[in-house]
């Protein structure tokens, strides 16, 4: 019998969530299964600050959260039920869920360096230093001989010699999420100069370019890699006149299969994803490349289970369960 586990889900506000989608959801449910104590708090109610004891001259730090305890429940409408607040000290916790959203801004970095005063003896999934280093559209430039042709810059010669030399491309903000930013610019595209300029003059983060895969036609996959080996994959259709095949912008989830050069692919990354703390992750494949590696808040468990009659959710709880020794 798996002992009882503290568990401090960080997430966005739960009221609004979609039970039928909601990754983090579904790791909430089973966790109760497991009969695991949960505590829910956004990011905004975190607080780092000395503690009130004292060893010798040294004060100690402590990371506290406004958190209310919360049970979960498969009912539209009826999903959560909060108790009353309570300051939480994190360091408390067996397992905090770091589920909140992108972008991956300021906010979100100085949240992963406020959770690495806990980490590892609180187990914080994934581990904060490790997301940290490796937001999703970065970490995959790692990896070259399994992307598409790929170039990430905010250099307007290179952008114009990538797009004379590929024609047909993706441009991308790094650290958005949900297919939010991603425009298809066609060869006889006359808009890229202005998306550019519209860009540029709002941030000084550069751009991602990379070549356009036709066969994103037949799908984005998404796979679910657990401790760093491949549990399920989903393939995301987009909508008809969309160029995104994410399920935020209408992508239509199909039931597929891994194929041979999806294991290879997660054969190459996951000793890396296994070693940095990285215990659940989704990565994109479109055709034959990798596109993006997701260690933030990775979504499509629920798709994949209803598809495979599996329970994904689970082997991320066994896999945590297994780093507490429990």
């Amino acid at each position: 019998m798996t002992r009882q586990l503290k568990v401090a889900v960080q997430m966005d506000p739960i009221e609004s969530i979609n039970i039928d989608a909601d990754s983090t959801f579904a790791l909430m449910l089973e966790a109760r299964r497991r009969g695991h104590v949960m505590w829910h708090y956004e990011v905004r109610h975190m607080a780092l600050r000395e503690g009130v004891k004292r060893q010798g001259e040294r004060r100690e730090e402590r990371l506290q959260a406004r958190a209310r305890p919360v049970t979960v429940q498969r009912v539209r409408d009826g999903h959560y039920q909060f108790g009353e607040p309570t300051l939480l000290d994190l360091a408390s916790m067996d397992v905090v869920l770091m589920r909140q959203d992108p972008p991956f801004d300021m906010a979100y970095i100085t949240a992963t360096h406020m959770l690495e005063h806990i980490h590892p003896k609180t187990l914080v999934v994934n581990d904060p230093a490790a997301v940290r280093n490796a937001p999703e559209k970065l970490l995959v430039t790692h990896f070259p001989d399994l992307m598409p042709p790929t170039m990430v810059t905010w250099d307007l010669d290179a952008i114009r010699s990538f797009r004379s030399e590929y024609q047909d491309i993706i441009v991308k903000p790094l650290f958005g999420n949900g297919g939010a930013g991603v425009f298809r610019i066609k060869p006889d595209d006359e808009n890229l100069a202005a998306l550019l300029e519209m860009h540029f003059a709002r941030s000084r983060e550069p751009l991602m370019f990379q070549r356009y895969e036709p066969a994103v036609r037949q799908g984005d996959k998404r796979i679910i890699l657990v401790d760093g080996e491949p549990v399920g994959v989903v393939n995301r259709v987009p909508a008809k006149g969309e160029a995104r095949s994410n399920m935020h912008v209408g992508g239509r989830p199909e039931k597929c299969a891994l194929s041979a050069r999806d294991r290879e692919i997660c054969a190459a990354i996951g000793p890396t994803l296994r070693a940095q703390g990285m215990i659940f992750v989704g990565i994109d494949v479109i055709g034959d490349w990798l596109t993006e590696i997701n260690v933030t808040s990775p979504t499509g468990i629920q798709e994949i289970d209803r598809f495979d009659g599996i329970n994904i959710e689970a082997m991320i709880w066994d896999r945590i369960e297994a780093r507490l020794g429990g």
